[in-house]
């Protein structure tokens, strides 16, 4: 009996037709081997040139896998079959899917569930195999085949106690079937050994408690190895549970109790282990500890240990909306009470922890960020923003609050230079979340009233704090900040309140004025009324962080018009004076860096006019000033660094207008924006000289604000003789980890410059050691359909790189699931696009995975390789001959099919052989050599026809790889009694 898949047959992977390329690294293109280089240099640099058309359509849709007009649940049953066969299992799950929705009998219901299993265990998504199996095993408490596909579901879950009570009913149930006791042998191992691994860590978790709660073992060397070996236990599973298991939350809390640092940094990684993607553990492990006592560690004022906390509370997170997601079920569900509850605890927590006297303002930076990232909904596509809502009702004011409050004078919160900048990214965060307007309206009035209740009737210490609180909304969702600022008396306020002779009054209604100033809808107002102010305060004030700021607040008015070059707001040559005193301001090292940062937040905006970036790139001063703030750890000042060098690079994202919409919108009368002529026909903008290293360096933390960052650095690569210093500095290494994290934009731009990198350097250097392995996620993220034309062509020709290196890169390809992706894009209309999905190809075929798909029958992919060996394009026909050389030599049994794919066979390898390119004739002579050898009736196919003669005038020629394969061609012919060799032996 097949317990493998629906059908009776074991079923075989199989997509649409696919092909490969000729590596670098190639055994039958020796002249392409170049050591340390696996792309031939005009194919890497190939694009640059065409990118501006590099646009391809997307792949052509192909009609349903499973007829719709199909009734029958056996028809449809059978389609599946057959499409699960080809290994089309998403097909194969729409077939029985339909099938279900019909009037299906209990028995057939059954089938359908146990098939849909099998379609989940090839997709390998094991919790809903599990799911269908077990709806199969209700509707037919005997099917084994159900039983045996939940037992393989439940043990890659890791679920082995379960897993081996279902095997053990398949043998009950068919004790002569091999299939179930083999199984059964290797759960049973799998079972013993994690036994016997348990057992043997009991006394080595329990020794480490011991030293490191025993008093006399204070700071020695012994502790500190005890506390990293536990840290190491707890993030492998079975050593997380061991612990958990062994009374280890009480013994973590007796740690966390003693206040020494070194102890606390290792219960809270402990900790963290434990949790890591496990609901149960998680809410057991909060029940122990208590939310309270597990969020109020992040207050502490040691700031490892905040962080430490901040990350504990993240996995947490993490586990506790995994399980919101998944819902409950088996022995996982049983220990849970509600992780949505659970949730909702502890974020009530944090929002506490905000408003809370005593707590430091690194831990409540760090409750801001955990609120950012656990609160709002991953994708608007979700419709469900309930936990928004509720934060918005239960937390609002004390979000406000912070954002409200004084760095300095130290008000009754302590915070941060950051705190501010991360309440308003919350808060815009929180905003952007709601669906309707009656929601924002709720968010609008809870707003104007936290405001109204501190600008009316509190003195002016109260209007301060409300002065303050707008400011924050004018740098979180705006909206709400231009709405407070229409609240009678606010503006009138902020006016009054810059001529005062308090510094701290000034500071406060300058930075609401300066942020009121960027802001489209109040621009035009202080422009009228606030720049006569601003002007005064900058002249007259003797204080530099008053002169500074007003400057600022001049820069932002003078650019208002963004890079429109027709909406300038002052005379001509003014922005350049403001942006020579910024300058000034800048490299000024008798000033405090908190002062000089506002110098650069000017030049952010100022950046926008071409003038501008053209003078401040060639200030050498200035550039280097401005990369030695860029290490700040302030957010508002990387942020500030960042925009300046995007505006400089012209690395924001720019689409050119429809010519057609500019003429129309020209006939309405309505304006359309103008480019400066400096910016005009440059695709990058302005390099910046002298000091790529720098920035290269200085990348990791530039990068932290957002995705504009990393889109300097996707500029920094744009150009091919800039990259080695890219790669020299470290630049590699720091794009990885923004590849993997962050915002989808900046994952993409970060992805997109790894393949820039890739695609000409050696990626052994630019990635060494083990971060070469982490390339390939990014690389692959870039073959989705939403990623551009040029982004595709990228990253196939990255991962053509990556897959000619080792065997261990291939798989890591393979295991990204990018096989599929890359046969779809072999199809693509784009020639260059196939092309490169070809090439990748043909390196992936030195897998054994990837020969096993061609190998599978009912399925065209050798059919492509063979077409496109006889295209016109010379470099696709080089990249397919090469696959279909490989393919030949490695699976014997291809070469009897290549006469069945197609009628023109023997015309494709007849050119090739005939080619003046050398490389095709070597991949010809190759396929036709493993033809030959491969059997005795292809070599009689082949010596009948015109094959023969071109082989024997091959072998006649100069000693090269394409003179030995024809000559053994023949050999091979004359030893099968085919041909005679002639009077002379030949």
């Amino acid at each position: 009996m097949t317990v493998s898949g629906p059908g009776t047959p074991e079923p075989r992977p199989a997509t649409s037709g696919v092909r490969t390329q000729s590596p670098r690294h190639h055994p039958f293109a020796p002249a392409l081997t170049i050591p340390g280089l696996l792309l031939p240099i005009h194919e890497a640099r190939a694009y640059p040139s065409s990118s501006p058309g590099l646009c391809p359509e997307p792949p052509p849709t192909f009609p349903p896998p499973f007829s719709l007009q199909a009734s029958s649940v056996e028809q449809l049953r059978k389609e599946g079959n057959e499409l699960f066969k080809c290994g089309d299992y998403e097909g194969a799950l729409g077939a029985y899917t339909q099938a279900l929705g019909l009037d299906a009998t209990p028995q057939d219901q059954a089938i359908l569930h146990r098939n849909r299993a099998a379609c989940h265990l090839k997709l390998e998504d094991y919790d809903k195999a599990e799911t269908e199996a077990s709806k199969a095993i209700e509707k037919d408490g005997g099917d084994v085949k159900a039983l045996y596909r939940r037992s393989q579901a439940l043990e890659k879950l890791g679920r082995l106690d379960q897993a081996v009570l279902d095997l053990q009913r398949c043998v009950s149930l068919e004790p002569k079937n091999k299939v179930f006791q083999e199984a059964l042998r290797n759960i049973g191992g799998q079972i013993q050994e994690k036994v016997r691994y348990m057992s043997s860590t009991d006394a080595k978790v329990e020794q480490m408690f011991q030293i490191l709660l025993d008093p006399e073992e204070k700071g020695t060397e012994k502790k500190q190895k005890a506390s990293q070996n536990l840290v190491v236990l707890a993030r492998e599973d079975a050593g997380a549970e061991k612990i958990f298991r062994s009374n280890g939350v009480q013994l973590l809390q007796r740690l966390l109790d003693t206040g020494e640092t070194d102890l606390m940094l290792a219960a809270l990684r402990t900790l963290v282990g434990i949790c890591s993607e496990h609901q149960s553990r998680t809410v057991a492990t909060l029940s122990i500890l208590g939310t309270r006592r597990v969020v109020s560690i992040l207050g502490v004022e040691n700031q490892a240990v905040s962080l430490a906390a901040c990350h504990l509370l993240q996995v947490m997170f993490d586990a506790l909306k995994e399980g919101v997601k998944k819902g409950f079920q088996g022995k996982e569900g049983a220990i849970i009470v509600d992780p949505a509850r659970e949730l909702k605890v502890l974020i009530s927590n944090l929002l506490d922890l905000l408003t809370e006297v005593g707590v430091s303002g690194q831990g409540r930076d760090n409750a801001l960020t955990l609120l950012i990232k656990a609160v709002p909904r991953k994708s608007l596509k979700d419709p469900n923003n309930s936990l928004t809502l509720w934060v918005i009702d239960q937390g609002l004011k004390k979000i406000l609050e912070v954002g409200g409050s004084l760095q300095d004078p130290p008000g009754e919160l302590t915070v941060t230079a950051n705190s501010r900048m991360s309440a308003s990214i919350l808060l815009s965060k929180l905003f952007d979340d709601l669906k309707c307007d009656a929601e924002r309206e709720n968010f609008h009035r809870l707003c104007e009233n936290y405001i109204k209740s501190w600008f009316e009737g509190q003195g002016l210490a109260g209007k301060l704090r409300a002065i303050q609180t707008v400011s924050c909304l004018l740098q979180g969702p705006c909206d709400a900040g231009n709405r407070a600022l229409e609240l009678s008396g606010v503006m009138e306020s902020v006016i009054a309140l810059c001529a005062s002779e308090q510094e701290e009054e000034q500071l406060v209604a300058v930075e609401a004025l300066i942020h009121a100033a960027g802001k489209a809808k109040r621009a035009s107002f202080i422009t009228a009324n606030g720049v006569s102010l601003l002007k005064d305060l900058y002249k007259r004030s003797e204080k530099d962080s008053i002169r500074i700021r007003a400057l600022v607040g001049l820069c932002k008015l003078g650019s208002a018009g963004g890079t429109d070059f027709s909406m300038k707001q002052f005379a001509e040559g003014s922005t350049l004076k403001l942006a020579k005193q910024c300058r000034k301001w800048l490299c000024n090292d008798q000033i405090d860096a908190g002062t000089r940062r506002w110098a650069v937040e000017g030049l952010a905006y100022l950046t926008f006019d071409a003038d501008v970036k053209e003078e401040f790139v060639e200030d050498a001063a200035a550039l280097k000033a401005l990369f030695q703030l860029s290490r700040s750890e302030e957010r508002s000042v990387l942020f500030a660094v960042a925009s300046a060098l995007v505006n400089c690079t012209n690395s924001y994202d720019y689409e050119e207008p429809d010519p057609k919409m500019v003429e129309l919108a020209k006939y309405a009368k309505q304006h359309v924006p103008e480019q400066h002529p400096k910016v005009r026909g440059r695709q990058r903008g302005w390099r910046v000289p002298h000091h790529g290293d720098q920035l290269t360096q200085d990348g990791v933390s530039l990068c932290r604000p957002g995705w504009s960052a990393v889109a300097v650095f996707l500029a920094l690569v744009e150009e091919v003789e800039d990259r080695g210093t890219v790669v020299a500095q470290g630049g590699g290494r720091a794009l990885i980890p923004l590849a993997l994290e962050g915002t989808d934009v900046g994952q993409t731009k970060a992805a997109q410059a790894l393949a820039k990198l890739t695609i000409t350097s050696n990626p052994e250097m630019t990635f060494p050691g083990e971060r070469i392995y982490e390339v390939v996620r990014p690389l692959v993220s870039l073959l989705h359909l939403n990623c551009s034309g040029l982004q595709n062509f990228e990253a196939l020709m990255a991962l053509t790189n990556l897959a000619g290196m080792s065997e261990r890169l291939r798989q890591k390809i393979l295991k990204e699931k990018a096989v599929p992706m890359i046969e779809g894009y072999m199809f693509e209309e784009h020639e260059m696009i196939r092309r490169a999905a070809t090439e990748c190809m043909c390196n992936l075929a030195m897998s054994k995975e990837v020969q096993d798909l061609f190998e599978a029958q009912g399925n065209d992919r050798l059919k492509l390789l063979v077409l496109y060996s006889g295209e016109d394009d010379e470099l696709l026909q080089r990249a397919a001959a090469g696959g279909l050389a490989m393919l030949t030599s490695m699976r014997p049994t291809l070469c009897s099919r290549i006469p069945q794919v197609t009628t023109h066979w023997l015309e494709i390898l007849q050119a090739l052989l005939l080619s003046s390119n050398q490389e095709l004739q070597h991949r010809g002579a190759v396929v036709v050599l493993n033809m030959v050898e491969a059997s005795r009736q292809i070599a009689s196919t082949l010596m009948e026809s015109e094959m023969m003669e071109i082989l024997s005038v091959l072998a006649k020629g100069d000693q090269s790889p394409v003179t030995r394969a024809a000559a053994a061609c023949l050999d091979k012919a004359v030893e099968y009694g085919l041909i005679q060799p002639n009077q002379d032996g030949e």
